[in-house]
């Protein structure tokens, strides 16, 4: 009896993983009464839409503009806030906390990634945008934006995307001027771009 079981799980498993890849298809729930009886009921697996997709854009833009005006306790990366974003990433305070101020944000909205306090691993390749991308305007809201640094010869600043207005983007950062704001930087000074929701 434990056997058909664990064979039925097995099967309930396979069949939910593939609805997942296939969309919106109909799958069977099993329920046990209180007398041991089973039921089942459909349910239906239901693709987000693409409305539901620019709500959560939208939540993570807002939860960053809730946040403007947190400012560090001493100018030396602390204070409460700024060290509710460190903690989130592992850190305690006096650490540099842009990224993982982009982090908390999208922990906030519910997401568990990106989850990292080095601003360099917000930005792996496979969620940069290219170029080809950025020329035709794929860039959105809550996407994230990267500043490199010669001098250290990587990327040593994030922010989450705002709004797009031509050839400025308008932005809200932590660690800027020992807050969080929100500016407008051209496009011409900006590294690269990721997509964490795509």
């Amino acid at each position: 009896m434990a056997t058909m079981h664990y064979l039925f799980f097995g099967v309930l498993s396979v069949a939910v993983l593939a609805i997942a890849r296939f969309g919106n298809r109909t799958i069977v729930e099993r329920k046990a009464d209180a007398n041991h009886l089973t039921s089942y009921t459909a349910v239906s697996y239901i693709k987000p839409s693409i409305a539901s997709h620019q709500a959560l854009r939208q939540r993570i833009v807002d939860i960053a503009l809730n946040e403007i005006g947190v400012k560090e306790a001493t100018g030396n990366s602390d204070g409460q806030r700024v060290e509710e974003y460190l903690v989130y990433t592992g850190l305690g305070k006096g650490y540099a906390w842009c990224a993982a101020f982009v982090s908390w944000c999208y922990g906030q909205a519910g997401l568990s990634v990106p989850r990292n306090a080095w601003s360099p691993a917000l930005f792996p390749m496979s969620r940069r945008y290219i170029g080809q991308q950025t020329k035709q305007g794929s860039i959105r809201p809550a996407d994230l934006f990267a500043i490199y640094s010669q001098q250290r010869g990587r990327i040593n600043h994030v922010g989450i995307i705002r709004k797009l207005e031509g050839k400025w983007i308008l932005t809200i950062e932590g660690n800027v001027e020992d807050q969080v704001l929100s500016k407008r930087r051209p496009l011409a000074t900006i590294y690269t771009f990721s997509n964490w929701l795509d």
